[in-house]
């Protein structure tokens, strides 16, 4: 079986060189590339239970993500995965299923595991167990979604500029009457999305008036449907509609197509986080796509710092708007 100095070896570099590397501390990308093919090539496997004792930590991170049936989430927890695992760290992931007590349970178990540090995108506005990991001295990094009175750094994505972008495309597509589907109610999130297109709509002479402001308890397809009914049933139901999720817009897509409605001819329909499969729904849908696998990195090294105890911010990554057809946009030649 290789050891640590077989992998030196065969990297050309001293052994500190590859316990740097596998500990996330190596500096230079070319270096680090060499030792972990030779740890491929070789088969290495660090012994954690040495290492833990030697230096108290046990090699592995905790991720809590809110719902792994979503999407977004589902492919951000893989990128955490694949990143964590290439800097030599295994990875425990807990499924809060948008429960604050799920997640508490698994945050307990987490820190009875003896994780070097945690990575949570909470569900619901929080839990006082995040305030009581701070506490504990655990390294904590929040993830997509900030927690109100929790003092630890956020990696999310900032989506100022798309919702900018997108309140002018819907304006000179004569969309006048926006509204907007919000998930989870109350939460940060949701309360920061929903300020930012109100805000980017009026700079183009557009309002969002509370009756066309719907929020839900989840984010699943049944409450984007019934936030998309409720809109049609208004004297004036809106002829733009942005789901500031991905599962809720396939309800509100539902909903449309029950009543005999057509998109983009008679409601036009964004959505807030891009999937693949949304190029190839019919019609293909606009969307404001996320930096997901980039956030998954950047949430990844910004708990080693904190690990480590050097000195971190939050980190904001641009998200982006993808134009397609449901907007009533006209498809390139």
């Amino acid at each position: 079986m290789a050891n640590i100095k077989d992998v030196a070896e065969r990297a050309g570099v001293s052994v500190a060189t590859v316990s740097r590397v596998l500990n996330g501390r190596s500096p230079v990308a070319e270096t680090r590339e060499r030792v972990l093919a030779a740890v491929q090539e070789l088969g290495y496997r660090p012994n954690n239970v040495a290492r833990a004792l030697r230096t108290a930590r046990t090699g592995a991170l905790g991720l809590i993500i809110s719902d792994l049936t979503n999407p977004f989430f589902t492919e951000l927890a893989d990128a955490v995965e694949d990143e964590a695992r290439s800097l030599g760290y295994s990875l425990v992931i807990g499924n809060a299923g948008e429960r604050p007590e799920q997640q508490d349970d698994y945050i307990r178990t987490l820190l009875d595991r003896r994780i070097d540090g945690l990575l949570v995108s909470s569900a619901g506005t929080g839990s006082a167990m995040l305030s009581e990991v701070v506490a504990s001295g655990t390294p904590l990094v929040l993830l997509d979604r900030t927690v109100p009175g929790v003092d630890a750094p956020c990696v999310r994505a900032d989506g100022r500029a798309a919702l900018t972008e997108l309140a002018a495309h819907l304006a000179a597509h004569g969309r006048r009457r926006p509204a907007i589907i919000v998930a989870p109610a109350g939460t940060p999130t949701g309360d920061e999305r929903l300020r930012l297109f109100r805000t980017a709509l009026a700079g183009y002479g557009l309002t969002l008036p509370d009756e066309r402001v719907g929020a839900t308890l989840d984010l699943q397809p049944a409450g984007g449907r019934q936030v998309m009914s409720d809109f049609l049933d208004l004297v004036e139901p809106p002829d733009a509609v942005l789901a500031t999720d991905n599962l809720m817009a396939l309800g509100a897509m539902d909903e449309l197509r029950a009543r005999g409605l057509r998109v983009p001819d008679d409601v036009a329909l964004v959505v807030y986080d891009d999937v693949p499969w949304f190029a190839h729904t019919d019609p293909p849908l606009t969307a404001i796509a996320q930096p997901t696998r980039e956030l998954g990195r950047a949430a990844v090294h910004t708990l080693l710092a904190r690990i480590e105890d050097r000195p971190v911010d939050s980190v904001l990554l641009p998200a982006r708007l993808v134009t397609r057809r449901s907007c009533g946009e006209v498809p390139a030649p």
